[in-house]
């Protein structure tokens, strides 16, 4: 992700900016907010302190996925700059902290934004079999006009990385952002392949050893602001068809688009990528998944099944990035999504999309379950369960209704929650009734298609303490948003606006991590 933005948001009190959002600040909370109150996550990935934003696309080593992502170990002093910590995982659901392993200021180059890392398995670079190289961007002056890439590489598993010298493999060509390197193996031809963020444009270079890059392509989309994070990966749908998919990360609020994932599915010649469409989809319609990665789905033997991908994403946007009450009561900053699994489908119109679910290992952490069965509802039917982080499923089912629904988060007086549903012709998400980290109030409401003829809805939605992810009809449509409701608000109701409907088979889990 870019420097300038980042930085300059880094430079303010971090401390002082999240302490306005803090529940502790009214009166509802304040006989139960003590020393045990915490706002860290049951069962998401957090940053053990200080601060954290995008996610690195985790790799496969030794048997266990390589989680990097950019984190900022002087994050409450104030001081700037981001190094990569590492965290591995054999299930993708817990993870051990393993530390820096990508420092930050050991060069004249300054910080470590995102790039990507690799298994040189054929040694094409020269460090050997095996050795795990990281092209990253690094921005000496901090400008947009320096940005560039540059290498590091690592033998001892991916653990700790020491610096391919201090020139960049990849200079600036004196252009504005040029940033975020993923780069993927290109066995077929023989060659690595990168794709690079470039403004409004996704770059396509070609290398034989990961230290020269040549450019080949690009792809320019304009109207969805600056493009960062590219991805592109290879994807098998169910009924065997093979497509490409290029994603990025983009911020499409100025034209009534989301700000996350925006993706395109098509083909890649090992040089260019033709989208099928000249508009993209969106693999998450809420506020809060940004600098998102999809990485390859490997069994435990290592073999990769090309019939799905994982995917994870930061639960922040960086327009209110550092308000979030995790900093006073847990001194931390950094929240990621539940890690998915994405997987191609055809739609009716033969069209081809992603569709998402949480990660399957995360069955194996239920600790609790609650069935609740088949409910009626018309109006408001407030349920017997109280709690700040779990799952909730169910059908909705109806002859006749302008939406449906549910509340969760709900105060003790009612007043307070975060409304997931449906209302005519869209699925939504909304925060607006509790506290949020948008203090303009303008990005409250989430909405992604929704065809009514139907009657019906399934929703699968994830609830923590500060996120609420919202899976519509087995994953078409998704929205993650941060919320901080505060810690009393645990009610949870169900409700119908004009009409009766039944919500079926509704369950609730809970999780141990």
């Amino acid at each position: 992700m870019g420097g300038i933005t980042r930085r300059a948001l880094f430079a303010g009190s971090a401390v002082g900016a999240a302490g306005a959002l803090l529940p502790t600040a009214g009166p509802a909370v304040a006989g139960p907010r003590t020393a045990r109150a915490s706002y860290r996550a049951g069962y998401h990935f957090t940053v053990p302190e200080q601060w954290k934003n995008d996610p690195q696309r985790p790799v496969w080593i030794d048997g266990s996925y390589h989680y990097y992502y950019l984190h900022n170990a002087d994050y409450l002093a104030g001081e700037i700059g981001t190094a990569w910590r590492l965290a591995t995982s054999t299930d993708l659901v817990s993870f051990t902290d393993r530390g820096i392993a990508v420092p930050k200021d050991t060069t004249p180059n300054g910080d470590v934004w995102s790039g990507s890392a690799v298994v040189d398995t054929h040694d094409t670079a020269g460090f050997g079999a095996g050795a795990v190289v990281v092209l990253a961007t690094m921005s000496p002056h901090d400008g947009p006009a320096d940005q560039a890439q540059y290498l590091y590489y690592s033998t001892d598993g991916g653990r700790t990385f020491a610096p391919h010298g201090t020139d960049p493999v990849l200079p600036n060509p004196g252009v504005r952002d040029f940033r975020d390197p993923k780069v993927i193996r290109d066995e077929e031809r023989g060659r690595w392949v990168m794709t690079l963020a470039e403004n409004d444009k996704v770059g396509f270079y070609h290398s034989a050893d990961l230290k020269t890059w040549t450019y080949v392509s690009g792809f320019v989309k304009g109207g969805i602001g600056v493009l960062e994070c590219p991805d592109l990966f290879r994807i098998r749908a169910g009924d065997g068809t093979v497509k490409w998919v290029l994603g990025v990360s983009a911020n499409g609020k100025g034209a009534g688009l989301p700000n996350t994932y925006a993706y395109w599915t098509g083909s890649f010649d090992g040089s260019a990528f033709t989208a099928d469409a000249a508009d993209p989809q969106w693999l998450d319609y809420g506020w809060d998944w940004y600098g998102a990665v999809t990485f390859d789905k490997r069994g435990t033997d290592g073999t990769l099944d090309e019939s799905g991908r994982y995917a994870i994403g930061w639960l922040n946007n960086w327009d209110y990035a550092h308000f979030t009450p995790t900093i006073d009561s847990d001194g931390f900053n950094g929240t990621d999504s539940i890690v998915r699994e994405v997987t191609l489908k055809r739609g009716g119109d033969g069209t081809y999309f992603l569709a998402s679910r949480p990660v399957a290992a995360l069955d194996r952490y239920v600790s609790r379950t609650v069935r609740l069965g088949d409910l009626e509802v018309e109006g408001t039917r407030l349920l017997d369960y109280r709690g700040t982080a779990y799952e909730l499923t169910c059908e909705i089912t109806w002859d006749q209704v302008t939406g449906a629904g549910v509340q969760l988060r709900r105060s003790p007086d009612g007043v307070r929650h975060i409304d997931a549903g449906v209302h005519r012709d869209y699925a939504y998400l909304n925060r607006r009734p509790t506290v949020s980290p948008d203090m303009t109030g303008r990005w409250q409401e989430s909405h992604s298609p929704f065809d009514p003829a139907g009657r019906a809805v399934r929703l699968r939605i994830l609830v923590d303490r500060t996120s609420v992810e919202m899976f519509v009809d087995d994953g078409r449509y998704v929205h993650s948003s941060a919320a901080f409701p505060y810690l009393v608000d645990s009610g949870l109701a169900l409700f119908t606006v004009d009409g009766k409907a039944v919500f079926r088979n509704t369950v609730i889990r809970e999780f141990r991590v």
